[in-house]
């Protein structure tokens, strides 16, 4: 039985009560079409868990409040809730950025000053039971998550000074924010690039200084995010989508078949325990990078472009290792 079910009859119960109406285990399991057991358990998770004055009058045979300026508590939390929310909490921290924590403590603060009764598990407890390690992560600033959620939902024109890792770059946008997406752990902001005219993908932890302009955008509403991610590998999207093959020895096959690396993957199990890997995408420069890491277990196939700029690495690494 469900715990909302569990709640919906405590909320009964105790609006039973607190109407003067004594209600008694036969009443309530005859009207709510439960066991008398089931009852009896209600009445004791709100007497032990959330400290409810129930008491027996004997004159009226049924349930009431000793003292009747008790009220059921605003939120009931279950040792499945409390578990739920520690896990979000550990969750956001490495996907927030530790800069968050102060945050969620005031929120967890806030919500334990809504409790009553006894609540059984310690967040100590529990991280003494499950623990995370997390991807090296781009530094995020709190702060421009923050006002980036503002912009995007008042269609606010934002002023950014942002580095361009791969050329070296420190550049002023002016961008039409649309949407913020956490990819592998870092966070990035799709938006229209008024200096490029095109939808651009931005490395949150690379925007350096930032304004919320006092203009607004009118948003492109043919623009899906989800179409423009698709056709990305990880973060990085080119200009063509284009069909990608990459061969996998059986000593790699075995983890790459684990896992969905994109949605469009497509597995074709070969003889011997190796495997074809297709997806389609435009960040073949991210797929390069993905693909070199297991060495000589994978081997591009297609397009002819990927395999070429994985050769041409592989020469390069062959020349600063030989000597």
């Amino acid at each position: 039985m469900s715990q909302r079910q569990q709640l919906e009859r405590i909320m009964e119960i105790d609006r039973r009560i607190r109407n003067g109406k004594f209600p008694t285990a036969a009443q309530l399991s005859s009207d709510l079409e439960v066991s008398r057991r089931v009852i009896f358990n209600d009445r004791n998770f709100m007497i032990h868990r959330l400290g409810a004055p129930i008491a027996y009058d004997r004159v009226r045979g049924g349930w009431y409040y000793r003292d009747e300026s008790w009220i059921l508590p605003g939120i009931i939390m279950t040792e499945a809730d409390l578990l739920a929310f520690f896990l979000s909490i550990e969750v956001s921290r490495r996907y927030l950025g530790t800069s968050m924590e102060q945050l969620l403590y005031s929120a967890v603060e806030k919500l334990s000053q809504s409790i009553s009764g006894t609540i059984s598990v310690k967040l100590d407890t529990l991280r003494s039971i499950y623990s995370f390690t997390g991807s090296t992560l781009l530094a995020s600033n709190e702060k421009v998550l923050l006002d980036l959620h503002q912009a995007i939902s008042t269609s606010t024109r934002v002023w950014m000074r942002y580095y361009t890792a791969s050329r070296d770059e420190h550049t002023q946008r002016v961008v039409h924010p649309y949407h913020l997406s956490n990819i592998r752990g870092d966070w990035y902001l799709l938006a229209f690039d008024e200096l490029r005219q095109e939808i651009r993908n931005f490395a949150i932890g690379r925007i350096e200084e930032w304004k919320l302009l006092d203009e607004k955008f009118k948003r492109d509403p043919h623009f899906s995010p989800a179409d423009y991610l698709s056709s990305a590998f990880n973060a990085e999207r080119g200009v063509e989508t284009e069909d990608i093959v990459i061969r996998f020895a059986p000593e790699a096959a075995r983890y790459v078949r684990e896992r969905q690396w994109h949605e469009t993957q497509q597995i074709e199990e070969e003889a011997g325990g190796g495997l074809l890997l297709k997806i389609r995408s435009s960040g073949l420069g991210e797929v390069k990078r993905w693909v070199l890491q297991y060495g000589a277990n994978a081997e591009v196939l297609a397009p002819a472009a990927l395999r070429n700029d994985c050769r041409d690495e592989v020469n390069r690494l062959h020349s600063l290792y030989a000597g």
